[in-house]
């Protein structure tokens, strides 16, 4: 898919590719530009490079450029905290990292005003060659300037696409691998449940989603200031966060055409809502970053189900569904990722979640990790435990625990040593809570934490109970 829309795209098409940012002849100019200045830095297939750089028409000119060549994408999130990215950057060992100005005032001058944001990065210099996408500022690192010419040779083989991190730990960072194949798998799963029309809009926050509508001659739109979008795009299709789609609601936001959510819990009421709003269809749809996406289901099938857990909805066509020996599902199929980065190639993908598969359908029954989620973020305790661990801190524990409509809040239990003093501690506490980023805890309480079985560890739900009580 992504190699058609590619070849697809005429430096003389007018007709809009990001609506009010560029049109399909801009992106068509910016990727053969960047595809061009890439193979001048050296880059050949199947080389990393590292993109720090905010959605808009140069982050997918670059992606575009980088997938004709046949390189392999780290994403990079200034949301993770330093010590993650550097671990994280390691492991993926690009070759050059391409950022933004606003990426790297996040990882210099600006840092202390980021903090408070809670973004945070590395000095990217240290790791891999640097350079600027975009408009450049004071100390920033050369320009990567589209050039001029004819489209280089593309890479016609498979191989690695794709790299997403998603958990593990400092020592041991997880990433999620996806091959060309896998990734233009998924994109037409997208594709064929979105059903997109040519030169009709289309709303959504990853360009994983918005690529496939892209490929299809659709318009798309990155969610800013929903509510003034919607009533000048008349968008066939939005696709939104549980959070976002929330906070859509409740300032008064009229949908048109089909609503979808994912990538966190959606409930029966909130696609509801959604209907009520004004959307013709509203879809939860269940997806990993290992396989996105899996399975979908309609508000009025949601609404009707009254069994047991929660209806994820029906396989999408070619995934296979099983349960292993402790009830976690199992997913497979031609979307699905090809390995953890260092890790051997999945035969199933292991979810995490605790399912049952009734011939097509899957009903999920909650999680087996004790990975939690806040506002559609994925947040892995063990990424930051550690560091918790200052002078006077005996055991540190994150827990999360529910709050409305499938979200959790994010609590850090901390056991002061005897005779630790709860106010040295807290301040001592203050730069590792400042360095977890977006994983930031909603609340620090000081309590003795459980423990259970033979070797005596921290037994979480135990901690999570005390920690909601």
């Amino acid at each position: 898919m992504l190699t058609e829309l590619i070849d697809g795209l005429r430096s003389d098409d007018a007709r809009p590719a990001l609506c009010g940012t560029a049109t399909r002849g801009d992106l068509a100019r910016l990727t053969r530009g960047y595809a061009r200045a890439l193979r001048e830095q050296g880059l050949a297939a199947g080389d990393t490079v590292g993109l720090a750089v905010r959605p808009g028409p140069r982050s997918l000119a670059t992606l575009l450029a980088a997938y004709h060549l046949g390189l392999r994408v780290a994403v990079l999130d200034p949301a993770a905290g330093p010590d993650v990215l550097l671990a994280r950057l390691a492991i993926a060992a690009p070759r050059l990292v391409l950022a933004d100005a606003a990426a790297q005032a996040v990882a210099g001058w600006a840092a202390p005003l980021a903090r408070r944001a809670h973004l945070a990065l590395p000095a990217l210099r240290s790791v891999a060659p640097v350079r600027t996408i975009g408009r450049r500022l004071v100390g920033t690192a050369p320009a990567l300037r589209p050039l001029d010419g004819q489209m280089p040779r593309g890479y016609a083989g498979d191989g690695d696409a794709v790299i997403v991190f998603t958990s593990g730990t400092t020592s041991r960072p997880r990433a999620v691998v996806h091959t060309r194949a896998s990734l233009s798998a998924g994109m037409a799963a997208v594709r064929d449940l979105v059903r997109p029309e040519p030169d009709v809009p289309v709303v959504g926050g990853t360009f994983f989603v918005l690529l496939p509508s892209l490929a299809a001659g659709a318009p798309v739109a990155f969610p800013r200031r929903l509510g003034r979008q919607i009533r000048a795009l008349a968008p066939q299709a939005t696709y939104l966060t549980p959070p976002q789609l929330r906070a859509a609601l409740a300032g008064g936001v009229r949908f048109t055409g089909r609503v979808y959510s994912g990538s966190a819990p959606v409930s029966a009421a909130l696609l509801a809502a959604a209907r009520r709003a004004g959307a013709r269809e509203a879809w939860g749809v269940y997806a990993l970053t290992e396989l996105f996406p899996a399975a979908a289901v309609e508000s009025a099938a949601k609404a009707l189900f009254d069994g047991a857990g929660d209806l994820a909805g029906e396989l999408l066509p070619g995934v296979s569904a099983t349960a292993d020996a402790d009830g976690q599902l199992l997913l497979r199929g031609p979307a699905a990722a090809d390995r953890y980065l260092g890790d051997e190639p999945f035969d199933w993908v292991a979810t995490g979640d605790l399912g049952r598969v009734d011939g097509r359908t899957v009903v999920l029954g909650g999680r087996v990790k004790d990975m939690i989620l806040r506002r559609a973020e994925n947040i892995y305790p063990g990424l930051y435990e550690p560091s918790l661990h200052v002078p006077g801190v005996e055991l540190a524990v994150i827990v999360g625990v529910p709050a409305a409509d499938g979200d959790e809040q994010v609590v850090a239990v901390v056991q002061a040593a005897a005779g630790a003093a709860e106010t040295a501690v807290r301040a001592a506490l203050r730069t590792p809570l400042a360095r977890m980023g977006s994983a930031r805890p909603d609340a620090v309480i000081f309590a003795r934490i459980p423990l259970a079985g033979r070797s005596r560890k921290p037994d979480r739900a135990a901690t999570a109970r005390l920690a909601a009580r």
